[in-house]
């Protein structure tokens, strides 16, 4: 069972959650509507709905099938997707410190010497970019930003790491991501922000929401000590 409403594509994914397509392929246009949707349903929920977890082209529902069925939730969420149009609120900018290299990245050398360039070109490609917060996913806290440049886009480790420290800065594909707590992780480390990216007890826990705009700023090892005391 699909059905489309309100230019969006609709599919059960189980008894208890419905996945909402509103694009086939990764665009900007895909991750403006996910991010307007997720706001929508944020700002007027839809009774009975527990989750809402967005993605690059899609947003999936989580919901309780004994107070609430599939075409009821499709139903809430077309109206929503009508009632989100207009211009776009304006994203917010979220600038995060790094301490490049050393032990707290561990890959910047052989990621530099993978494009040969300098650890320097490489942080100063890296950190002169401005990124977008595609979905939040694999951890709580976790963002998956594109943005990073193409002669930086670099596969995932062989072997992932069994243990990937907390405010890692990496680099994955064509994408970037900072891992919000201790966790394996296959991400090449460039370096280490001493900022908290997630928090259960703060609000909002996560530091980088969907659709911020991240920047790195290069910091020194003395600096990254001074804001961890």
């Amino acid at each position: 069972m699909a059905w489309n409403m309100a230019g969006a594509d609709f599919a059960p994914a189980s008894d208890r959650a419905l996945l909402v397509s509103l694009g086939n392929r990764i665009t900007p246009e895909a991750h403006l509507r996910v991010a307007a949707l997720a706001r929508r349903l944020a700002a007027d929920p839809i009774p009975h709905v527990s989750n809402i977890h967005p993605a690059y082209c899609s947003v999936l529902l989580v919901f309780d099938p004994l107070r609430i069925d599939h075409e009821q939730v499709a139903e809430g969420v077309a109206e929503r997707l009508e009632a989100a149009g207009g211009a776009p609120a304006a994203p917010r900018m979220v600038e995060i410190p790094v301490c490049y290299g050393g032990e707290f990245g561990p890959d910047l050398e052989a990621v530099a010497a993978l494009h040969e360039m300098t650890p320097l070109r490489l942080v100063e490609i890296h950190s002169s970019a401005i990124y977008v917060a595609q979905f939040l996913g694999f951890a709580p806290g976790f963002a998956y930003l594109s943005g990073l440049a193409d002669e930086l886009a670099t596969p995932r480790l062989d072997t992932p790491r069994a243990k990937v420290p907390a405010g890692s800065v990496a680099i994955a594909g064509k994408q970037a991501g900072v891992y919000p707590f201790e966790t394996p992780g296959g991400w090449r480390v460039l370096g280490r922000t001493p900022l908290e990216v997630f928090r259960a007890d703060r609000a909002p826990a996560n530091l980088i929401g969907l659709d911020d705009r991240v920047r790195f700023r290069p910091i020194t090892r003395r600096q990254f000590e001074e804001a961890v005391r």
